[in-house]
Order: C-alpha cells, then structure tokens, then sequence
C-alpha cells in the first residue's frame, strides 16, 4: 500500500547548453521503483530557461527524443543567439554589478524559447514509469565561463488531489495593448494571499493552479524571470512581430528587419521554410503547401505563433523547519500575465484553484 505521496529531489548538470534529460530515468535510478504505485507524479523544475514540455504533447511526439529535439530546435532558430536582445546588452543593466555583468550569461534567446515553446516549470503527469519524461534545458552552458549549470528538479508522486479553495484575482493593466504584468510582485500581495490561504487550510503538498478566465482574450500566462528589458522589450518586440530576431541572424539579412512583415514569403523561402518543416516533421504531421503554412503563421495571434500558455501551476510543498506548505519557485521565477491587446476595463481575471495531494 503506498504512502500518500512520494518525493525526491534530483540534481544534474547538462551536456550542452541544449540538453534534454530523461527525468523518470534518473528517478528509477536513484529511488528504483518507489514510485511506482502512484497514479501522478508532478515534475517541478526551479529554472525559468529549462523545463517540461505537457504530457499531451509529448504523446503526440511519441516520447521520441529525436522528435522533441526537431520540435525544440524549430522554435530555438526563432530566437537565434546573438541577436539584438536588450536583455544580453549588459550596460543597460543596472540592476547588476560590475562584477555580475562580466558573468552574467546572454541568454534572452533561451528565456524567450522557454515562452514560445510553451515550456512549463510545473507539470502534472500520468505516472507510467516506464515512459520518458524530458527536462529540457535551453541554457544548460554559460557561454560566458563554458560552466555546466546546477539544475534541481522535485518530483512528487501522488494517487488524488483535493481542490481545497478556489478564487478570482483582478489583476490591473496598463493601458498599452502589449504588456506583461509580474503575479509575483510584492505590490499586488498575491502570493503573500495565497501562501496564507495554505497556512489556513493547511495544505502541505499540493499545487496551485492559476488559469485566465475563459472570457479573456488575447493573453496569456508563463513563468519566468522578470527582468524589465526581457519582459518589456524583447518579449513586446517578439509578440508584436515573431520574426524580428530571426530575420536579423538570418542569411537571408534584411536591410530593415522590422520591415519583416512585408517580405515575410521572400524571407520564408530560405530558413522560415526549415523552421516550418522541422515543426511539421517533429508532430508527424502530412506536408502541406508551406506558403499557406507561412501566411497562417504571420496572421495567427501570439498564442498560436508562440504556444502562450492560458494557464501555470506552482508546487506547493511542506518543506520548512515547522512542515508548513509554501507556494515553491526557484529564485527567479515568477508567474507573468502578458496581453497582446487591450483590456476593456484595464484589468484580467485569473482563476486560481488550491489542491492538496492525497
């Protein structure tokens, strides 16, 4: 008979800086065949350019790795390092010291990959031990130093779940029709609300899971670091044209880049049309016309060119001195609402639901 849930925290240290590592693997190695009797298992990754891509979706992969690296590299040439990233460009960093901007990795490419592909920092699992579950690291080397990265990966394996509270956050916008809006900003008090809610219906382990409501439109949500010129400039100059960086490493250089939009099919002859296909041979899907392809592309809304999330979970774990559950994130993670259009009343709704693991 199993316990109510199981846990353990997995340590590695990728390849490369793109690196996919078989997380149920390494599980079976250190705990052997622990978790077996559990019918979920969650996988939290405490990075915001490395995590799991959702189960539906890697079903459809086969659980192939040479498949969901093709699907991963389609969206990684999207975002091509060494581009004119505001992130990277670390004299506008004010934030850092002199001493940090020698170290600090440029990796905006991996961070707006981690968005674009839909990568999550938290999932929940069918456990079928013997299926592959992939932690996908985009950032996996400091190009700076060439040191592999320390990464942490809980998994928590469980058979229910008890929604426990639900409730709704107004969460206030700006009146600009591309912006993102940090859930974890100490001003908007919503963790501190939260973590509270689990103190008061003491929930040790569990998760949280936060959803736009099904009325709003043009939005979505992600985890990852808010840093201002990632969240303010490049994510902006990715949904207001997804194939701004692109165009500027491509060999197919554009005197004007964000002129994009006009001579996208000129541009799509050359390495638009291998994104495409990678993406397309990746699903197993037939061949298509790639022009058609192309033009749906550039008029689909940022949610379907960029995978945009509508809805993140957050672990919560029992994990201080007194046992008490706290909502778990790594020390840059941050849940993001990002719109792409206006909000009529200046404001979203995010559903937020509590559960605790039986």
């Amino acid at each position: 008979m199993a316990t109510s849930t199981a846990e353990v925290t997995l340590e590695f240290s990728p390849e490369s800086r793109f690196d996919v590592i078989d997380v149920s693997e390494r599980v079976a190695d250190v705990c052997g065949d622990a978790f077996a009797p559990y019918r979920k298992a969650l996988y939290c990754s405490y990075h915001t350019t490395a995590g799991f891509l959702e189960q539906s979706l890697c079903d459809r992969l086969g659980h192939d790795r040479e498949a969901l690296e093709a699907f991963v590299q389609s969206a990684r040439d999207l975002f091509p390092p060494g581009a004119s990233y505001k992130h990277d460009q670390m004299h506008l960093r004010t934030e850092l010291s002199e001493e940090q901007r020698c170290v600090e990795p440029k990796n905006a490419d991996s961070h707006l990959a981690f968005i674009g592909l839909g990568l999550e920092n938290c999932v929940t699992y069918r456990n079928t031990p013997d299926t592959p579950v992939y932690f996908i690291d985009l950032d996996g080397v400091n190009g700076t130093t060439s040191a592999r990265r320390r990464r942490l990966t809980t998994v928590v394996g469980y058979d229910a779940e008890e929604k426990v509270a639900e409730l709704q956050l107004k969460v206030p916008v700006s009146s600009h029709s591309v912006d993102s809006i940090n859930l974890n900003d100490p001003r908007h008090g919503y963790f501190e609300l939260l973590n509270d809610l689990l103190s008061h219906y003491e929930i040790g382990k569990g998760r949280i899971d936060m959803a736009l409501a099904p009325d709003e439109r043009h939005a979505g949500l992600t985890v990852n670091e808010y840093e201002t010129l990632l969240m303010k400039h490049d994510l902006i100059e990715v949904l207001k044209n997804p194939l701004r960086f692109m165009a500027e490493k491509g060999r197919n250089m554009l005197r004007d880049p964000g002129a994009i939009r006009d001579k996208a099919k000129n541009y799509a002859k050359y390495d638009l049309v291998r994104v495409v296909n990678q993406a397309l041979d990746a699903l197993g899907l037939s061949d298509s016309p790639v022009e058609r392809i192309i033009d749906k592309f550039i008029a689909a809304e940022a949610s379907r060119r960029l995978r945009m999330k509508r809805s993140v979970s957050l672990l919560v774990n029992n994990t201080d001195a007194y046992g008490r559950g706290s909502i778990v994130h790594g020390t840059y993670q941050s849940p993001i609402l990002v719109q792409w259009r206006k909000a009529q009343a200046r404001e979203r709704t995010v559903n937020v639901r509590l559960y605790r693991f039986e």
